[in-house]
Protein backbone atom coordinates (compact mmCIF):
# COMPACT_ATOMS: atom_id res chain seq x y z
CA UNK A 1 0.00 0.00 0.00
CA UNK A 2 2.80 2.43 0.75
CA UNK A 3 4.71 2.20 -2.80
CA UNK A 4 0.67 2.82 -4.02
CA UNK A 5 0.72 6.34 -1.73
CA UNK A 6 4.48 7.05 -3.08
CA UNK A 7 3.64 6.88 -6.41
CA UNK A 8 0.21 8.24 -6.79
CA UNK A 9 1.54 11.34 -4.73
CA UNK A 10 5.30 11.40 -6.28
CA UNK A 11 3.06 12.01 -10.03
CA UNK A 12 2.43 15.22 -8.45
CA UNK A 13 4.78 15.63 -6.70
CA UNK A 14 7.97 14.87 -8.40
CA UNK A 15 10.38 16.29 -5.52
CA UNK A 16 9.29 13.28 -3.33
CA UNK A 17 10.45 10.96 -5.87
CA UNK A 18 13.71 10.18 -4.29
CA UNK A 19 12.25 9.56 -0.52
CA UNK A 20 12.51 6.09 0.32
CA UNK A 21 9.31 3.53 0.90
CA UNK A 22 9.75 3.07 4.29
CA UNK A 23 9.69 6.95 4.81
CA UNK A 24 5.93 6.23 3.66
CA UNK A 25 4.51 4.07 6.44
CA UNK A 26 2.66 6.25 8.23
CA UNK A 27 1.21 8.32 5.47
CA UNK A 28 -2.07 8.55 4.03
CA UNK A 29 -4.55 10.02 0.89
CA UNK A 30 -7.86 11.93 2.05
CA UNK A 31 -10.70 12.84 -0.02
CA UNK A 32 -12.56 16.39 1.06
CA UNK A 33 -15.37 18.38 -0.13
CA UNK A 34 -17.06 21.51 0.45
CA UNK A 35 -19.52 19.25 2.73
CA UNK A 36 -16.42 18.10 4.69
CA UNK A 37 -16.62 19.76 8.96
CA UNK A 38 -13.22 21.27 8.65
CA UNK A 39 -12.43 23.33 11.79
CA UNK A 40 -8.62 24.93 10.39
CA UNK A 41 -8.81 28.04 11.31
CA UNK A 42 -6.14 30.67 13.04
CA UNK A 43 -4.69 29.66 15.75
CA UNK A 44 -4.65 25.82 14.43
CA UNK A 45 -1.64 23.48 15.32
CA UNK A 46 -1.59 21.37 12.45
CA UNK A 47 -0.87 17.55 13.26
CA UNK A 48 -0.03 16.54 9.44
CA UNK A 49 1.77 18.55 6.82
CA UNK A 50 -0.91 18.82 3.96
CA UNK A 51 -0.24 17.91 0.22
CA UNK A 52 -2.62 18.85 -2.49
CA UNK A 53 -3.07 16.20 -4.90
CA UNK A 54 -6.10 17.66 -7.04
CA UNK A 55 -8.43 19.92 -6.12
CA UNK A 56 -9.46 23.45 -4.72
CA UNK A 57 -8.29 24.85 -1.39
CA UNK A 58 -8.73 28.89 -0.58
CA UNK A 59 -6.82 30.28 2.25
CA UNK A 60 -8.28 33.47 3.70
CA UNK A 61 -8.06 36.18 6.60
CA UNK A 62 -10.95 36.89 8.52
CA UNK A 63 -11.68 39.25 11.29
CA UNK A 64 -14.26 39.56 14.52
CA UNK A 65 -16.88 41.60 12.47
CA UNK A 66 -16.66 38.91 10.05
CA UNK A 67 -15.13 40.11 7.08
CA UNK A 68 -12.87 37.90 4.74
CA UNK A 69 -10.28 38.48 2.29
CA UNK A 70 -8.82 35.89 -0.11
CA UNK A 71 -4.98 35.08 0.49
CA UNK A 72 -4.31 32.27 -2.89
CA UNK A 73 -5.80 29.14 -3.59
CA UNK A 74 -4.20 25.97 -3.69
CA UNK A 75 -4.47 23.80 -5.95
CA UNK A 76 -3.15 21.04 -8.04
CA UNK A 77 0.73 20.00 -6.93
CA UNK A 78 0.81 23.06 -4.28
CA UNK A 79 0.29 23.26 -0.31
CA UNK A 80 -0.18 25.84 1.70
CA UNK A 81 2.64 28.24 2.86
CA UNK A 82 1.52 29.33 5.63
CA UNK A 83 0.65 25.82 6.80
CA UNK A 84 4.70 25.06 5.86
CA UNK A 85 6.06 27.96 7.71
CA UNK A 86 3.51 27.04 10.88
CA UNK A 87 4.82 23.57 10.72
CA UNK A 88 8.63 24.18 10.25
CA UNK A 89 8.56 27.34 13.15
CA UNK A 90 6.12 25.14 15.49
CA UNK A 91 3.92 28.32 15.74
CA UNK A 92 0.11 28.47 15.41
CA UNK A 93 -1.74 28.84 11.87
CA UNK A 94 -1.68 31.98 10.52
CA UNK A 95 -4.87 31.46 7.99
CA UNK A 96 -8.57 30.01 8.16
CA UNK A 97 -9.37 27.16 5.23
CA UNK A 98 -12.08 26.67 2.98
CA UNK A 99 -12.43 23.44 0.92
CA UNK A 100 -13.88 24.61 -2.57
CA UNK A 101 -14.01 21.20 -4.56
CA UNK A 102 -13.33 18.12 -4.15
CA UNK A 103 -10.03 17.70 -3.27
CA UNK A 104 -7.10 14.86 -2.91
CA UNK A 105 -4.93 15.22 0.05
CA UNK A 106 -1.73 13.83 0.90
CA UNK A 107 -1.23 13.60 5.16
CA UNK A 108 1.96 13.46 6.71
CA UNK A 109 2.41 13.34 10.04
CA UNK A 110 4.36 16.09 11.27
CA UNK A 111 7.34 13.77 13.15
CA UNK A 112 7.81 12.05 9.85
CA UNK A 113 7.64 15.59 7.33
CA UNK A 114 10.22 17.12 9.46
CA UNK A 115 12.49 13.87 8.33
CA UNK A 116 11.51 14.41 4.88
CA UNK A 117 12.98 18.11 5.48
CA UNK A 118 15.83 16.34 6.65
CA UNK A 119 16.64 13.76 3.79
CA UNK A 120 15.06 15.53 0.76
CA UNK A 121 16.79 18.19 -0.88
CA UNK A 122 14.37 18.54 -3.78
CA UNK A 123 11.26 19.03 -1.25
CA UNK A 124 12.98 21.55 0.67
CA UNK A 125 13.59 23.44 -2.81
CA UNK A 126 10.31 23.05 -3.43
CA UNK A 127 8.82 24.21 -0.63
CA UNK A 128 11.05 27.30 -0.50
CA UNK A 129 9.91 27.97 -3.87
CA UNK A 130 6.32 28.26 -3.18
CA UNK A 131 7.09 30.35 -0.27
CA UNK A 132 9.19 33.12 -2.42
CA UNK A 133 5.75 32.95 -5.30
CA UNK A 134 3.21 33.27 -2.47
CA UNK A 135 5.33 36.10 -0.66
CA UNK A 136 5.35 38.05 -4.02
CA UNK A 137 1.42 37.17 -4.49
CA UNK A 138 0.38 38.26 -0.99
CA UNK A 139 2.78 41.14 -1.17
CA UNK A 140 1.16 42.61 -4.25
CA UNK A 141 -2.66 41.71 -3.12
CA UNK A 142 -1.44 43.87 0.38
CA UNK A 143 -0.18 46.83 -2.01
CA UNK A 144 -3.65 46.49 -4.14
CA UNK A 145 -5.20 46.49 -0.57
CA UNK A 146 -3.46 49.70 0.28
CA UNK A 147 -2.54 51.90 -2.76
CA UNK A 148 -4.92 50.87 -5.64
CA UNK A 149 -8.68 52.23 -5.95
CA UNK A 150 -11.71 49.62 -5.92
CA UNK A 151 -12.28 50.47 -9.57
CA UNK A 152 -8.80 49.81 -10.49
CA UNK A 153 -8.80 46.26 -8.46
CA UNK A 154 -12.32 44.99 -9.81
CA UNK A 155 -10.93 45.50 -13.03
CA UNK A 156 -8.03 44.05 -12.68
CA UNK A 157 -9.89 41.04 -10.49
CA UNK A 158 -12.65 40.47 -13.73
CA UNK A 159 -9.87 40.51 -16.41
CA UNK A 160 -7.86 38.15 -14.51
CA UNK A 161 -11.19 36.02 -13.88
CA UNK A 162 -12.59 36.02 -17.37
CA UNK A 163 -11.09 36.34 -20.71
CA UNK A 164 -11.93 36.95 -24.76
CA UNK A 165 -13.47 33.41 -24.81
CA UNK A 166 -15.09 33.16 -21.68
CA UNK A 167 -16.73 36.61 -20.32
CA UNK A 168 -19.18 35.70 -17.73
CA UNK A 169 -18.00 35.19 -14.36
CA UNK A 170 -20.83 33.42 -12.37
CA UNK A 171 -19.87 35.21 -9.19
CA UNK A 172 -22.10 37.16 -6.62
CA UNK A 173 -21.14 40.77 -5.12
CA UNK A 174 -20.85 39.05 -1.53
CA UNK A 175 -18.08 36.57 -3.01
CA UNK A 176 -16.52 39.71 -4.90
CA UNK A 177 -16.33 41.35 -1.81
CA UNK A 178 -14.58 38.54 0.24
CA UNK A 179 -12.11 38.12 -3.09
CA UNK A 180 -10.85 41.79 -2.59
CA UNK A 181 -11.02 41.88 0.80
CA UNK A 182 -13.73 45.20 1.31
CA UNK A 183 -17.54 45.50 2.16
CA UNK A 184 -20.19 44.31 -0.84
CA UNK A 185 -21.56 48.08 -1.12
CA UNK A 186 -18.13 49.19 -1.95
CA UNK A 187 -18.23 46.62 -4.72
CA UNK A 188 -21.83 47.01 -5.38
CA UNK A 189 -20.87 50.85 -6.25
CA UNK A 190 -17.97 50.15 -8.69
CA UNK A 191 -20.04 47.70 -10.37
CA UNK A 192 -22.60 50.17 -11.14
CA UNK A 193 -20.31 52.86 -12.34
CA UNK A 194 -18.57 50.05 -14.95
CA UNK A 195 -22.41 49.09 -15.82
CA UNK A 196 -23.29 52.46 -16.13
CA UNK A 197 -20.17 53.27 -18.81
CA UNK A 198 -20.84 50.06 -20.26
CA UNK A 199 -17.59 48.08 -19.40
CA UNK A 200 -19.47 45.21 -17.57
CA UNK A 201 -23.20 44.05 -17.56
CA UNK A 202 -24.50 42.55 -14.41
CA UNK A 203 -27.72 40.31 -12.95
CA UNK A 204 -28.34 38.24 -10.50
CA UNK A 205 -24.82 35.65 -9.29
CA UNK A 206 -23.11 36.90 -12.85
CA UNK A 207 -20.58 39.57 -14.57
CA UNK A 208 -19.93 39.90 -17.89
CA UNK A 209 -17.39 41.73 -19.36
CA UNK A 210 -18.38 43.63 -22.24
CA UNK A 211 -15.40 45.96 -23.16
CA UNK A 212 -11.89 44.11 -22.01
CA UNK A 213 -9.95 47.38 -23.68
CA UNK A 214 -11.75 49.90 -21.87
CA UNK A 215 -11.22 47.46 -18.86
CA UNK A 216 -7.48 47.45 -19.38
CA UNK A 217 -7.69 51.36 -20.07
CA UNK A 218 -8.80 51.53 -16.11
CA UNK A 219 -5.81 49.93 -15.15
CA UNK A 220 -3.16 52.55 -16.65
CA UNK A 221 -5.27 55.24 -15.92
CA UNK A 222 -5.97 53.77 -12.52
CA UNK A 223 -9.68 55.53 -12.15
CA UNK A 224 -12.53 55.58 -14.38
Amino acid sequence: MYPTIKNKASVTFPCLTSIPDSYWMQCEIRTVSPSTSLSIREGHIFQHAVFVLCGTVRIFKGNEQGREITLYRVQDGQNCVLMMASILGDTPYEASVEVEAETELLLVPIPLFKQWIEICQPLKQFIFGQMVERITSVMTLLDNVAFRPINYRIAQFLLGRTDENHATLRITHEQAAIELGTAREVVSRALKVLTDNRLISQGRGYIEVLDRDRLIQVLQDEVL
